[in-house]
């Protein structure tokens, strides 16, 4: 973790030095291994998603309990933990007994570093990051808030179906942790009766080194390091034994086949389009409705974020168009006029408050963007009420499938309706946090942070009322900065609602409850 935890304390420091908001920078969650309130020992049955079947991942039977096979692994796994170099024995406390987290951390860190955009060429043209050589400037990816809602989304469901399919092992074969069966053991966490094979651990370290390589190539190197580091400190920390880890390993590489393979054909890869597409599409709005959106900037960028991430493919909705945004208001209408007129207000007359929110929920450049400030306040919410990793999985993996599913339907309403942001429709207007490159209407914070509060107000009713009031901020946050019409945010509020839905009935269903 070191480089990159000196990464984001330079951005932190920078941001500091400059007044820019440091509070959505993502950092390590203050917390160590904790007593599970559930061990949900029949998390095996719960319905899976990438995986058809939860022996689906074959695993050999382990060596028995009093086996020689077994004692032999006892014995090596003592001398490993008396051996232990001091690196090695903090990496048993940085991993604690609930590791999703740090691999949720780890992919919000990676997202700040490639949240940069492309500049221009001395020429005024733009070059796009190539996935065929991520290497090349500008370096790939672009980790912009659709890319890394989608990422967000492979990582927690390959994570979630490793750990069903971890957990019917563990019921079927029943065999006890090291430290059970040797009292020279002692566990470095708390003793939560799970049994230990296959490694449960091993399963979320796979799983996260598979999907955040194919995510960010670049880092390949810097994640097999991590994940190396956390299978060993499986070990040394008396939870498993190497047959455990080498169980956990083959699941952990069945499910993230799955879970890429399926990336490789959801449609991300047209998302970017070529500027005759992008043309296409805006003339296409201007005859449907009589308006377009332009970028200001200068150089102008001819092409707007990823026109066609409204058609990747959906993880719940069964088709976009039932969560498409109503029509929005014609510039020029009362509606329109009405909503012009309170963002001058704001520009002229913006409160200390109004201008606090609106730089916490920036997410902009070198930010992990809405989707992360959601894993966020996940995160904090699953220490609190310290629940089991398969559980926690459980939450994220229907939280971000549920932001990501709000992120196609908010970008396919973008541009549908091809809708102008208020720097191009109101004379002399300016807003205080930039504008973003694709059109305003709906507004993609209040998209992604609906549906991800709809999701954890299911999971956590007694803080439903904190996390929609959450969701409202964000979606004001972009009223106060000058980024949208009260109708982008209001309308993408109700959109990221209808959204959630799905995957809060979904979720209904999974036999977990």
């Amino acid at each position: 973790m070191k480089i990159q935890l000196r990464y984001i304390s330079l951005i932190a420091l920078f941001m500091a030095l400059t007044g820019a908001c440091v509070e959505n920078l993502p950092t390590e969650l203050a917390y160590e291994g904790y007593e599970y309130a559930n061990l949900d020992e029949s998390a095996g049955d719960w319905n899976l998603i990438l995986m058809t079947n939860n022996e689906e991942a074959v695993i050999p039977d382990p060596s028995a309990v009093g086996s020689a096979a077994l004692n032999q692994e006892l014995t090596e796994a003592k001398a490993k933990i008396a051996g232990a170099s001091p690196e090695q024995r903090a990496a048993v406390i940085y991993w604690t007994n609930n590791p999703l987290l740090r691999w949720n951390e780890i992919a919000l860190e990676l997202s700040v570093k490639y949240n940069l955009i492309p500049g221009p060429n001395p020429d005024g043209t733009y070059t796009l990051p190539n996935p065929a050589d991520p290497s090349a400037t500008p370096n790939f990816p672009f980790a912009h808030p659709p890319y890394i809602s989608r990422m967000l989304s492979y990582l927690s469901v390959a994570q979630y179906d490793g750990l069903i399919t971890s957990w019917h092992y563990k019921q079927k074969f029943g065999r006890p942790a090291p430290y059970v069966l040797d009292p020279q053991i002692m566990s470095a966490y708390a003793d939560n009766g799970l049994n230990s094979y296959p490694s449960d651990g091993a399963v979320v370290a796979i799983t996260s080194r598979d999907v955040l390589s194919a995510m960010f190539p670049l880092e390949k190197e810097y994640l097999a390091k991590l994940a190396d580091e956390h299978l060993e400190s499986l070990v040394v920390a008396g939870i498993n034994v190497k047959s455990d880890v080498d169980a956990g390993i083959l699941i952990g590489t069945e499910v993230s086949k799955k879970a890429l393979a399926r990336a490789a054909t959801d449609g991300m890869k047209n998302a970017q389009t070529p500027k005759a597409k992008s043309d296409s599409i805006k003339n296409a709005a201007f005859e449907r409705f009589g308006w377009q959106w332009d970028n200001m900037e200068t150089p102008v960028r001819p092409v707007g974020l990823t026109p066609l991430f409204g058609k990747v493919k959906m993880w719940n909705v069964p088709n976009v168009e039932e969560v498409r945004a109503r029509v929005p208001p014609a510039p020029g209408t009362p509606e329109f006029n009405e909503s012009a007129e309170e963002l001058k207000r704001y520009a002229d007359n913006l409160t200390v408050e109004q201008r606090r929110i609106a730089n916490f929920w920036n997410d902009g450049l070198n930010t992990y963007s809405p989707p992360g400030h959601w894993n966020r306040f996940a995160k904090e919410t699953a220490v609190k009420y310290r629940l089991s990793p398969v559980r926690t999985a459980r939450v994220f993996a229907y939280m971000n499938m549920a932001i990501v599913d709000a992120g196609i339907a908010c970008w396919d309403s973008k541009y549908y309706y091809h809708y102008p942001r208020p720097i191009q429709t109101i004379p002399g207007f300016r807003t205080i946090l930039g504008t973003p490159n694709f059109p305003a209407y709906t507004s993609g914070h209040s998209t992604f942070s609906a549906a991800g509060s709809e999701v954890l107000a299911y999971f956590f009713p007694a803080d439903a009322e904190q996390f929609r009031k959450q969701a409202e901020e964000a979606a004001m946050s972009r009223v106060y900065g000058g980024i949208h019409y009260r109708f982008d945010a209001e309308e993408g509020l109700d959109q990221g609602k209808k959204v959630g839905s799905y995957a809060v009935n979904r979720a209904k269903l999974d036999q977990a409850d």
